[in-house]
């Protein structure tokens, strides 16, 4: 993993987004640029808190260890924030481990600088909220989903989200990122056979196509059907 000084940023991320115009200065005399390669973790859960990365340009997973189990907690892709989850009252050590899934350039503040940044930055601080409440949300739906839904039901779920994350503008319905059936099996919650047996049941149905590691949606409310109905 390679750190250097950035010499230009498009400042698109969270942090500059919403940060007063003054401050941007201070930003770049405290972030530095880091790149990783492809299957190459940045963060390990457990590991005290450094600061907070934002994806610049790159595909990283979020994962943690779940007893002898790794389960994908979300994909992140340019502009998103990672390592957050590790800001605490408490003891700050980081709850979810960080690995890119193809080269990856990030942008790294320290965690001192970084909350420094939110006392001064007021919108940041709110629009920061709005995130973690949107998060929230969405990993507790995940929560529900593992009791509630079947794992192709979880399957339909996490395909239109995936969709509605990376293929916005994609008529064609395809999921705009390329990812294994490991990793989309742990991120669904599930063994690598099932996810496979359910994605041929899906592929059978004619509610998506697959072609090596591209996924097209190609019938979406069979799709939102199979989201919403719960286990009996």
């Amino acid at each position: 993993m390679k750190s250097k000084k950035a010499m230009t940023c498009d400042h698109s991320c969270l942090m500059c987004r919403y940060v007063l115009k003054d401050w941007l200065g201070q930003i770049d005399l405290h972030r530095k640029q880091v790149q990783v390669k492809k299957g190459q973790q940045f963060i390990t859960e457990g590991e005290a808190v450094r600061g907070i990365y934002f994806i610049q340009s790159g595909l990283v997973k979020v994962h943690r260890n779940l007893g002898d189990k790794d389960i994908i907690v979300r994909f992140a892709k340019k502009g998103d924030t990672v390592g957050h989850r590790g800001v605490s009252s408490e003891q700050a050590v980081y709850p979810i481990s960080a690995t890119a899934l193809e080269p990856t350039q990030l942008c790294f503040v320290d965690l001192p600088f970084f909350m420094s940044t939110l006392r001064i930055n007021p919108e940041l601080s709110y629009q920061l909220m709005l995130f973690y409440a949107d998060e929230l949300q969405l990993s507790e739906q995940k929560m529900c989903n593992l009791v509630q839904l079947s794992v192709k039901n979880r399957l339909a779920w996490s395909l239109l989200l995936l969709h509605r994350i990376f293929g916005a503008g994609a008529s064609d319905g395809y999921i705009g990122l390329a990812l294994s059936k490991k990793d989309l099996a742990s991120y669904v919650g599930t063994t690598y056979e099932t996810f496979y047996r359910m994605l041929g049941e899906l592929i059978q149905m004619g509610a998506i196509t697959v072609e090596g590691k591209k996924i097209f949606i190609k019938n979406f409310q069979q799709l939102n059907r199979l989201a919403s109905e719960q286990e009996v």
